[in-house]
């Protein structure tokens, strides 16, 4: 199979790319950001490209089988950006698709941000969506345009991940990890006792391969949810990474309402990386029931939170003398903490 990944110069691109290489299809990359072309699989095809621009799209799904839609701009990005390129770049791709034959099936990276900050839990395929900020908001367009195109003939995956950490994931992961090495104490945001799902972005590129072969034409033109089948709350979590780093490093529980209060303020005066989605919902409980993909696909994560967090930190350590100075908005990259390199010198 040909298979195109739009946003393949991503963290969760790179990692389809290595997958699909593996079992043995053909890999096209498009993305609007340049490639580090020596971290991925020998005969990937790259392609430098925006994903709202038609003449691009139609020289990356030449000759393509599949598509894994995952190009789009994270909540730190402008709104207009989040916008233009969640909603617009994915009707866009979607009509090109129409247009080349030869592409049976699409996956549409989505999110579980389209659920909100809901009471209820495990969290259904079916339950209301109510979009939290503009990228919250944006996902929810997003699907809703793979509804209409599934009603011209489309076969559309569409995937819900949880949070997907490992190998090459970098800003808000990048933070933590950095203040776990240096032994400082880890401020949870209330008691630490809310379950929080991760999710391994390996099990999160082997749910969307799925979606691409499964020989059930019907089960890969639905919507999934994924996460990790194993996992605790966040004060245990967590500890389980501080114990395995033996920096010292540990869990503190804070009181949540001033401490989001805080962030907020922060926020809004653009000194600190972190945006509500993570500082409003990081004391709540936030899980997805992935019964659905395992009854249809069969579909079964490898790995617990715990687990991936500590593959994660793995690679960080392996890795942090190599990384580029600065910083920026997407997940390869490291973030500006700003005024929390103030509160990690004090805890």
């Amino acid at each position: 199979m040909k298979i195109l990944i739009t946003g393949g110069a991503g963290f969760l691109g790179l990692h389809v790319a290595h997958l699909a290489a593996r079992n043995g299809h053909e890999v096209v990359l498009l993305d609007i950001d340049d490639f580090e072309r020596a971290e991925y699989p020998e005969g990937a095809r790259f392609l430098i490209g925006d994903v709202r621009d038609e003449a691009a799209l139609d020289i990356a799904l030449d000759g393509v089988d599949g598509v894994i839609h995952g190009a789009a701009a994270l909540p730190l990005w402008s709104a207009e950006d989040i916008f233009s390129i969640n909603v617009f770049g994915t009707r866009t791709i979607l009509q090109r698709i129409l247009q080349h034959p030869t592409v049976k099936r699409t996956v549409l990276v989505s999110s579980t941000a389209v659920y909100g900050v809901p009471r209820v839990h495990p969290l259904l395929e079916y339950f209301p969506m109510v979009g939290v900020g503009p990228y919250g908001e944006s996902k929810i367009l997003a699907e809703a345009v793979c509804d209409e195109f599934r009603e011209r003939g489309l076969v559309i995956s569409t995937i819900r991940p949880k949070t997907f950490i490992g190998r090459y994931r970098l800003g808000v992961f990048q933070i933590l990890y950095d203040w776990i090495e240096r032994g400082n104490r880890i401020p949870v945001i209330g008691d630490g006792q809310n379950r929080y799902q991760l999710l391994e972005v390996e099990d999160l590129a082997e749910a969307m391969l799925l979606c691409l072969t499964t020989e059930d034409a019907a089960a890969a033109n639905e919507v999934y949810n994924v996460g990790a089948a194993e996992f605790d709350t966040v004060q245990s979590d967590l500890g389980a990474l501080c114990r395995h780093a033996g920096s010292g490093a540990r869990v503190m529980k804070t009181p949540a309402a001033p401490v989001i209060a805080v962030l907020r303020a922060l926020e809004a005066t653009g000194l600190s990386p972190l945006y509500e989605w993570v500082y409003g919902t990081a004391h709540k409980d936030s899980f997805v029931s992935i019964e659905k993909i395992r009854e249809r696909l069969g579909w079964q994560p490898q790995y617990s939170n715990a687990e991936a967090l500590i593959r994660s930190y793995e690679w960080y350590l392996e890795n942090k003398d190599t990384i580029a100075s600065g910083s920026g908005v997407t997940h390869r990259v490291p973030w500006n903490q700003g005024a929390l390199k103030i509160f990690r010198a004090i805890l």
